[in-house]
């Protein structure tokens, strides 16, 4: 037995003279993946009722011949109930790209989870990653939920992006009906990277269940809520539209995204010989038709040109001056495509096809997942820069295919998983539009 793994046996040892371990409840629940900050790492959360003082990975690509010990979070609902759970978070090292793993978390002294199954990401860019994006799925009413399990385990997707609004809400009934969420999307979250943005719906005690429930690369504590990570030829950068809605919980945090953004935008720029897409996701939109009086229903959105009289700017500007592809968002119970756009104005590409080198980054809103609060309606006549929109429920498949071709399609639930929408981007050239 390793020096560290001794050490911890003998600690619970010694804990379990005074408390019968038999009566704790810490089968491993919950259980999640996501990316960690390069490509020889994933991290783990999981989460137990009960303490125990020890949070081990095993792994491998051969049984179980690698262990990692993580660590053991006490967190406390801010709700009436004051309620406690424990969350445990690990980082698996040394992972070889391209490879499939075994894995599963829990301890030698209180037992194990059931055994999982991920293959890691390439390091290499000239790969084609396929994603599944989505946003607003709650516990109740999860429409999508079934065909984007049983694409997972069909091995269709690398990653799943989850655009904010979880479980509806998170902090519901002291907590519980964010475990009662996360144990429903634990078959596809336990064997793909789970990433995640937040929305409005996790704003309840300053975001504390998405801080403490979610581990994503660079922000391992949760407190920034914005980070970036690559992925094949694109980089992926998720924003928190909620600083510029709940100041209350600090300004001080939208100064530090934004000052953060245009480092991360520079420096991605730089690498896009390697890199060339860059691709943003964040919970609410800066543009959609929809008739529900949202902050994207605005002529002047706050996420697109920012808080009045603060002088710092929203996101729409340094997204085209640093030639953002492609923007994801979710908050509108709907699915919208929109043609390139900035400043409310349309930059086709050509005339017979609007995204063939664009002038301006192409939107999509894809918040259909299904939620207790069902669909969003839309305006009777769309925009000049909607392209297409439903409110099926469904979800949205991506496929970088390669350096210049980037490949989109909507599912529709409703419908019993047809294609309701596809696209495909060119881009013969990255980088700034202005």
């Amino acid at each position: 037995m390793a020096k560290v793994e001794l050490l911890i046996h003998l600690a619970v040892t010694v804990t379990c003279l005074t408390i019968s371990c038999h009566s704790l409840s810490v089968q491993p629940e919950q259980i999640h993946l996501s990316y960690g900050d390069d490509a020889t790492k994933m991290a783990v959360t999981w989460s137990t009722p009960d303490p125990t003082n020890d949070s081990f990975v095993e792994y491998g690509i051969n049984g179980f011949s690698q262990v990692v010990m993580g660590r053991m979070i006490k967190f406390v609902d801010g709700g009436t109930g004051a309620v406690v759970r424990y969350i445990h978070k690990a980082v698996m090292t040394a992972l070889k790209p391209g490879a499939k793993y075994v894995y599963h978390c829990g301890s030698p002294q209180y037992g194990w989870s059931e055994v999982f199954y991920f293959t890691n990401r390439l390091e290499d860019a000239n790969w084609s990653p396929r994603i599944a994006l989505f946003g607003d799925m709650g516990n109740i009413n999860a429409q999508s939920l079934p065909r984007l399990q049983k694409d997972a385990e069909m091995g269709m997707y690398d990653a799943i992006l989850h655009v904010g609004d979880f479980a509806y809400d998170m902090d519901s009934d002291n907590g519980s009906i964010g475990d009662q969420f996360m144990k429903q999307v634990q078959p596809i979250a336990s064997i793909l990277p789970y990433m995640t943005c937040p929305g409005n719906h996790e704003e309840r005690y300053n975001f504390s269940h998405y801080k403490n429930r979610f581990m994503m690369p660079g922000d391992e504590d949760g407190h920034s809520m914005f980070y970036s990570f690559d992925l094949g030829p694109v980089h992926f950068i998720s924003v928190s539209t909620e600083f510029y809605f709940y100041v209350q919980y600090g300004i001080l945090q939208l100064f530090r995204q934004y000052e953060w953004l245009k480092s991360d935008l520079a420096a991605a720029n730089k690498n896009r010989d390697k890199r060339p897409w860059i691709i943003t996701f964040g919970h609410r939109p800066m543009y959609c038709s929809n008739n529900d009086h949202d902050d994207c229903t605005r002529y002047e959105s706050l996420v697109r040109v920012g808080i009045p009289f603060i002088e710092i700017g929203g996101l729409e500007k340094i997204f085209y001056e640093n030639g953002v592809d492609v923007m994801f968002w979710a908050h509108e119970h709907s699915y919208e495509r929109l043609y390139p756009v900035f400043n409310r104005k349309v930059y086709n590409g050509s005339i017979t096809d609007p995204y063939l080198n664009p002038k301006a980054p192409v939107h999509i809103i894809t918040g259909s997942a299904g939620c207790q609060e069902n669909h969003d309606g839309f305006i009777p006549d769309p925009r000049p820069w909607s392209a297409f929109r439903s409110d099926d429920y469904g979800y949205t498949r991506m496929t970088v295919i390669n350096a210049t071709h980037l490949y989109l399609e909507q599912v529709s639930d409703d419908k019993g998983g047809q294609i309701i929408d596809k696209m495909m981007l060119v881009k013969e050239r990255h980088g700034s539009y202005s």
